[in-house]
């Protein structure tokens, strides 16, 4: 599965999973929207690095999440229908399970974020009040740093139209095409 995170407009992106034999889905726009680093990515990384497979990304790898079929899926509005109806089963399924990937990679891309910020001097948001990161935290946020330093570097230079495309569960950018 590629996920692709695209620059839409000047404080826009999307973000978009495209799987080989299965229709294109996308999230446009995508929520947290940054020049240096959008919310999402920082997400896809985290997850991609600590190996949180029922994270966002882990359940779009899976045929869920909150990700919406490209434009006008093909066939009759009953078999349109059905697949919808089927995304959502899918998606109610994979919620009963891994709520701890889910709440892991929340927290983590959270603080993650908030420190790569402090680091490079990119501002925080206010309400980020420092606090005391357990051993297990801190190991995880300086894994996930560098990640968010090639990634940043990559998406600031990034042109309205770019993009940058990932392998789940790879934390390389896949060379532009």
């Amino acid at each position: 599965m590629d996920v692709i995170f695209e620059r839409t407009g000047e404080r826009r992106y999307a973000v978009v999973i495209a799987e080989p034999g299965r229709a294109t889905r996308r999230m446009d726009p995508a929520p947290g929207y940054d020049e240096h680093i959008p919310h999402d990515l920082v997400h896809y990384l985290t997850e991609a690095e600590l190996g949180l497979a029922s994270g966002v990304f882990g359940r779009a790898a899976a045929g869920g999440g909150g990700f919406a079929p490209a434009g006008e899926t093909a066939g009759a509005p009953r078999e349109r229908a059905r697949a919808q109806r089927r995304m959502r089963k899918k998606e109610a399924s994979l919620r009963r399970t891994g709520h701890e990937d889910m709440a892991a990679s929340e927290r983590l891309a959270g603080i993650t974020d908030i420190a790569w910020r402090r680091r490079t001097g990119a501002k925080p948001p206010e309400w980020a009040a420092r606090r005391t990161l357990s051993p297990e935290d801190e190991a995880s946020v300086r894994r996930i740093m560098p990640h968010l330093d090639r990634a940043a570097a990559l998406w600031h230079d990034l042109p309205v139209g770019g993009s940058l495309t990932y392998t789940w569960p790879s934390t390389t950018p896949a060379p532009s095409r």
